[in-house]
């Protein structure tokens, strides 16, 4: 008897250490700078799916989970196995001057609504039943979902006058730039921070920090320092949540959010010192040549040439600095608004295509030659939504789609409907293969 139950201990003992390093080889890491999952290479064309983990808590939770479902079940039919997701907002109301993603994680100061999170289990859960991957932003620089901004406002850096009406650029980035050297503010980000990285999941019972369907936490959506005199505190704020992070998870990857040097204040060796340690385990790029003025005319199609040519020189400047650095790079956030820019999701999307085609191709030349750019996120996914007819800006109570609520809704959405877009990535996420 004390032999055979030596024997059972002892073959429990293995399976739970096979077991544990089967969960372990699932996630996704970076060997030799590039992408793996269980010791294979990792290329992948993903979407940005940031209202996912809001689905279920709309007034109608069935109707919610059966959309999520539904969804997650096209992107994986269509070859997106990658998502890119808001992890939680903060506050509440008004902010410079439209409506706000709700409901927020952090509806008020230092008060967290335990609630929201479900949301976000159930959506890991659902794209863990499926092997997707889910990159995590944890705050943002801009507006939509709260931010930086709100951090600021419940420190006293910013009235509340101030939040409702909708600054000039200077005056949001002389704002927003506070945020590195405002401590309580820090302080307050990181206690999100830890809200969420100690999560454990409704639905499947492990920690997030223990969940293989979770690839990557980002510190923020496009963080920038905003203006010159705040980049060392950015640089600062960087590595200190950085080594945070890695303190508390060390199966997940880590990156920025950054758009690139453009992001950077033009800097390509400020956006190179950033990513260059260790705890930093890929890039990111973002490409936006409606918002960078690569063209100006409402066909798109008079400027196609200097974007395409814009685009290519942009990700060739960044990759050289990826290469250098022998880390993996990521263009996820890409976008164009529709033919004639029209927000109908009925309207053609020409331009579009062959802008995705160009991104896609970037991909599938690198793989196929060993470069480091290892996935396409593009923006947004919006499923089964539509904008209401005669209204362009996100109301309470409104199906959320891929344009946040400060954005016209249909703007750079990608709805499910678009057959000519979606041929295109499922072409090329076949050749990934």
């Amino acid at each position: 008897m004390k032999l055979n139950a030596f024997i059972l201990f002892s073959f429990l003992c293995i399976g739970c250490t096979l077991c544990s390093l089967n969960t372990n080889a699932q996630f996704v890491k970076v060997n030799n700078g590039r992408f793996t999952v269980q010791n294979k290479p990792y290329y992948y064309i993903g979407a940005n799916y940031w209202y996912g983990g809001l689905l279920t808590l709309s007034a109608d939770s069935v109707k919610g989970k059966e959309r999520l479902r539904q969804e997650l079940d096209f992107l994986k039919a269509h070859g997106v196995t990658n998502l890119r997701i808001l992890a939680g907002a903060e506050g509440k109301g008004i902010i410079n001057g439209v409506d706000r993603v709700k409901p927020a994680l952090q509806p008020e100061h230092n008060i967290f609504d335990p609630n929201v999170l479900k949301g976000l289990d159930y959506l890991l859960y659902e794209m863990g039943k499926r092997k997707m991957y889910a990159i995590l932003y944890l705050s943002n620089n801009w507006e939509w979902s709260g931010g930086f901004l709100q951090y600021l406002n419940w420190n006293g850096q910013i009235e509340d006058s101030a939040l409702k009406d909708k600054p000039t650029w200077d005056n949001l980035r002389d704002m927003t730039s506070k945020f590195y050297t405002c401590k309580p503010c820090v302080q307050d980000y990181k206690k999100q921070l830890n809200y969420i990285l100690h999560r454990v999941n409704t639905y499947s019972k492990k920690a997030y920090i223990n969940e293989p369907a979770i690839m990557a936490w980002e510190l923020a959506n496009e963080p920038r320092p905003m203006r010159p005199a705040s980049i060392e505190a950015y640089k600062t704020w960087i590595e200190d949540i950085t080594q945070t992070i890695k303190s508390i998870d060390k199966n997940h990857l880590v990156t920025i959010g950054t758009e690139g040097y453009i992001g950077t204040e033009e800097s390509d060796q400020l956006y190179e010192e950033i990513h260059a340690p260790a705890q930093i385990n890929y890039l990111t790029i973002h490409i936006w040549p409606k918002n960078w003025s690569w063209f100006s005319d409402t066909s798109i199609v008079k400027g196609m040439p200097t974007v395409i040519q814009n685009t290519q020189n942009f990700i060739k400047r960044n990759v050289a600095i990826a290469t250098k650095l022998k880390k993996p790079l990521v263009i996820e956030e890409f976008g164009l608004p529709r033919d004639l820019h029209s927000f109908d999701y009925k309207a053609a999307t020409t331009s579009r295509d062959k802008y995705y085609t160009l991104m896609f191709d970037q991909l599938l030349i690198s793989k196929r030659t060993g470069g480091v750019i290892a996935g396409c996120n593009f923006w947004a996914f919006g499923g089964t939504a539509r904008p209401i007819p005669g209204q362009l800006f996100w109301k309470d109570g409104d199906d959320y789609m891929g344009d946040p609520p400060q954005e016209e809704q249909g703007l750079n959405t990608v709805f499910d409907s678009d057959e000519s877009t979606w041929k295109i990535i499922k072409k090329y996420s076949l050749l990934l293969k």
